[in-house]
C-alpha cells in the first residue's frame, strides 16, 4: 500500500486535475470562446459547410473526452475515500506509484490495461 504522504500527494494531484478540467470545460462552453460557437460564427465565405460540421464534431468529441476524464478523476477520488485507490480493478495488485504519478486516475496495472485496450480500444483508459 502507498504510504500516507504518497496517497495525499496523489489526492492533491487529482483534485488539481479536477479543478483544471472544470475550468477548461467552463471556458470552452461559455460565451464567445466556445469551440463550437467559434466555428459556427465563421461566415460561409470563410469556411465551407463541411468544414463547419467537422469543427463542430471535433469540439463535441473534445468535450466528451473532457467529461470522461473528469468522471475518471472523480472515481479515483472516490476510491481514495473507500481505501481502494491504487489497487488494480483487474487483478487487485498494487498499481506502481510511477504509473499513478503519470496517470493519477489509473484503474488498472499496465498488464490489465493492455488487455482492456486490446478488447475495447484506447477509450478503455478512462472507462
Amino acid at each position: 500500500m502507498k504510504n500516507e504522504l504518497q496517497k495525499e500527494s496523489l489526492k492533491q494531484l487529482l483534485l488539481a486535475q479536477k479543478v483544471q478540467l472544470l475550468d477548461k470545460m467552463a471556458q470552452e462552453r461559455g460565451g464567445k470562446n466556445s469551440r463550437a460557437e467559434a466555428a459556427a460564427e465563421l461566415a460561409p465565405a470563410e469556411q465551407s459547410h463541411a468544414q463547419n460540421i467537422t469543427e463542430r464534431d471535433t469540439a463535441f468529441a473534445l468535450q466528451e473526452h473532457d467529461i470522461d476524464e473528469l468522471e475518471a478523476t472523480e472515481l479515483a477520488l472516490m476510491r481514495i475515500t473507500q481505501g481502494t485507490y491504487g489497487l488494480c480493478l483487474g487483478c487487485e495488485t498494487e498499481i506502481p506509484i510511477t504509473r499513478l504519478l503519470a496517470f493519477p486516475a489509473a484503474k488498472r496495472c499496465i498488464d490489465c490495461q493492455t488487455v482492456a485496450e486490446e478488447a475495447s480500444g484506447p477509450s478503455a483508459a478512462l472507462h
